[in-house]
């Protein structure tokens, strides 16, 4: 725990901000410093200039078996506070939709305050559209976001983390993805460089730093999975700070990497609030600085027992 607390207070302090070529240049030397030390080798992996991903890769994609992934990459600052319900798909589709409505009034607006006093009806159009454009490259393109502890430094902390807690294995791939705020531009790469990913397990690790719940959310190619099923559940007891879900049942919808690969498991820390379900808090606000060592100690312990759970506890041969 000790030292799952320092490394939380170095991202935290050091690496708050991963958004530029440079920032990012410097959090994977450190990164792979770090995976150095625990014992798993680490490597960048590039997909040329048109995809502009740098991922990190500790262990075989060829080998592999299973991915344990999370994105390194953080956002620019957001026009309104990011809204995630992954167990209530129709509340999330209807928020983004009001901010994007929000956001054509916001553009009409502009135009007509211009238009109006000129008394150019005939600008109206093409200012809506430069003031709408130019809103949408401010929302992708503009500060970046100084906020990201859940967001998902969270993440990074519990892949770490895992890295401490599981000695290398030649059947695990540690993953860490860019580009999770440009379209998934890294783990849409790190599928077609590997191929066999496709076919294999992966679980995600996003914003898992804040909340009582950790949900773990298998595709629905995953949920017919019983030795899966049983792993996770048999692993991630009820005896954390948070209380786990295994969830095989109903509609879900969670934005992130894993959504690029077959067979999944997405994995997500929630609070609970009735009528609405799980939510990820504070996201893309000045209120996303919670980030819970207990909970990434929590994860890692788990995926101790859950690796030789999933393999059936085959012995692994030295990869070295």
């Amino acid at each position: 725990m000790e030292r799952i607390e320092h490394l939380k207070k170095y991202l935290l302090a050091v690496h708050p901000v991963r958004r530029s070529a440079g920032e990012k240049a410097e959090f994977r030397k450190w990164l792979l410093g770090e995976l150095r030390r625990t014992g798993w080798r680490g490597a960048e992996e590039t997909y040329g200039k048109f995809n502009g991903s740098v991922n990190v890769v500790s262990g075989d994609p060829e080998k592999a078996s299973v991915f344990l992934c999370a994105h390194y990459d953080t956002a620019a600052r957001p026009l309104a506070p990011n809204f995630v319900s992954p167990t209530n798909p129709p509340a999330y589709v209807l928020y983004h939709l009001a901010v994007a409505l929000v956001l054509v009034v916001a553009a009409f607006l502009a135009a007509l305050a211009v238009s109006f006093p000129l008394n150019q009806p005939a600008l109206m159009l093409p200012l809506f559209v430069i003031s709408a454009v130019a809103l949408l490259g401010l929302a992708a393109y503009g500060p970046a976001n100084k906020f990201n502890a859940n967001g998902n430094t969270s993440g990074v902390l519990t892949l770490l983390a895992i890295a401490e807690a599981v000695k290398r294995d030649k059947r695990v791939c540690l993953v860490f993805l860019d580009n999770n705020e440009r379209n998934l531009l890294g783990a849409s790469a790190f599928r077609k460089k590997h191929p066999n990913a496709a076919g294999c397990l992966v679980i995600n690790f996003d914003c898992v730093g804040a909340g009582e719940h950790l949900l773990l959310m298998p595709s629905k190619n995953s949920r017919w999975d019983g030795e899966l099923l049983d792993a996770l559940g048999e692993s991630f007891r009820a005896d954390g700070p948070v209380e786990p879900h295994v969830l095989t049942t109903g509609l879900q919808y969670y934005p992130s990497d894993h959504r690029k690969f077959k067979f999944h498991v997405a994995v997500c820390a929630c609070q609970h609030l009735a009528g609405l379900g799980y939510y990820i808090p504070h996201l893309g606000t000045k209120r996303d600085t919670e980030l819970s060592e207990e909970t990434a100690a929590y994860i890692a312990r788990s995926m101790a027992d859950f690796l030789p759970l999933y393999f059936n506890d085959q012995k692994e041969e030295d990869p070295t």
